[in-house]
């Protein structure tokens, strides 16, 4: 699903708010319940909602550039605030890439480590590499009580999700080691063992962050197909 970044608004536009007539003294009284309304939702898109959650990394997520390959790449997520908080990844290129657990609902100062899995195609008519992928956005939604993730939250209460980030992806040299790629590594193993984690939890442990299941399942199929059809394409040109 294709999005656009939001620009800020320039500092300039964000004054121009406060010399708007009807905020002046002599108005503010007649104020009508739909100039109100108007109003709020000025304010909304000029000082939006404060950030619920703390990524790392905070705006770019690595992948080992292997082509050909399902790569891996890693973030922490933190609720930062003093409520649950639901949690939503979307992506530009859904069909090449999946995000375990895709959501979930994180306790105030409950953190985990999201895995993103993306297939590494091969440059198209032998160009250079490419440096970044697609991206992804991070939503959040604030939840009240001890309630199940379902993404159809994030359509109901549309007016209440915040855009955490929008994260492009950046392809490191597996062969050329870098802090960046030492530490996707270290998240990995971690990220690794929270999941191995899970499974040996008993049923009645209260996780709810949702796993991967058939949704993966299914992922996976489709990547093996897309594979097959290029082995295919390659045998009928070497013939």
């Amino acid at each position: 699903m294709a999005f656009v970044e939001e620009k800020p608004q320039s500092e300039g536009k964000a004054w121009d708010f406060f010399k708007l007539p009807f905020l002046h003294s002599t108005a503010h009284n007649h104020l009508q319940p739909s100039t109100s309304n108007s109003v709020s939702s000025l304010a909304r898109s000029l000082f939006p909602t404060g950030r619920r959650l703390k990524l790392d990394p905070s705006k770019k997520l690595y992948f080992p550039y292997e082509p050909g390959k399902q790569g891996k790449s890693a973030i922490r997520i933190k609720n930062t605030s003093k409520s649950n908080v639901a949690f939503k990844f979307q992506t530009t290129a859904p069909k090449s890439c999946f995000m375990r657990p895709p959501g979930g609902i994180l306790a105030p100062g409950e953190s985990i480590i999201a895995t993103v899995f993306k297939f590494v195609e091969h440059p198209e008519n032998n160009e250079q590499p490419p440096k970044t992928g697609p991206k992804f956005k991070i939503m959040s939604l604030k939840v009240k009580g001890s309630i199940d993730y379902v993404p159809e939250m994030f359509d109901e209460l549309k007016d209440q999700v915040t855009v955490e980030q929008i994260l492009q992806v950046f392809f490191l040299d597996p062969e050329r080691n870098s802090p960046a790629l030492e530490k996707l590594r270290l998240q990995l193993a971690e990220a690794d063992a929270a999941v191995e984690a899970c499974r040996k939890a008993p049923e009645d442990a209260g996780h709810r962050i949702i796993g991967e299941g058939l949704v993966i399942d299914e992922w996976k199929e489709r990547r093996e197909r897309y594979l097959a059809k290029q082995q295919g394409e390659m045998v009928v040109d070497s013939i």
